[in-house]
């Protein structure tokens, strides 16, 4: 099998919804995210985090070390999936909807 094969090349998605009700929610919540980043994954959108793995092996360190730091509180999901899968993600960027301009004020010379 070819060392670089888009099926041995892993993606590791962390999903989560924490509370942020209180100061220690919050805490966690920061604390969670920090985590993540310093153990390489990027936004990828709110709550969800990504990371690239070479292969499924170390994939399955840095999903270990991700189950090192759950918080208490909340709910965390974890998804390993090949670079394949992941190539054929849809992505749609959507526009928010804005107020028409008004109308300038007309200039009258004469």
């Amino acid at each position: 099998m070819d060392r670089f094969s888009e099926y041995r090349i892993m993606w590791i998605l962390v999903f989560f919804d924490l509370p942020t009700d209180t100061k220690k929610d919050k805490r966690a919540y920061f604390d969670f995210r920090k985590n993540l980043q310093r153990d390489g994954f990027t936004m990828f959108q709110f709550s969800i985090y990504i990371r690239h793995c070479a292969s499924m092996e170390n994939a399955e360190v840095h999903i270990k070390r991700v189950k090192s730091f759950l918080p208490e509180f909340g709910k965390v999901g974890i998804m390993c999936i090949t670079d394949k899968q992941f190539g054929s993600i849809e992505l749609f960027y959507g526009h928010k909807p804005q107020a028409p301009d008004s109308p300038g004020q007309q200039l009258e010379l004469f």
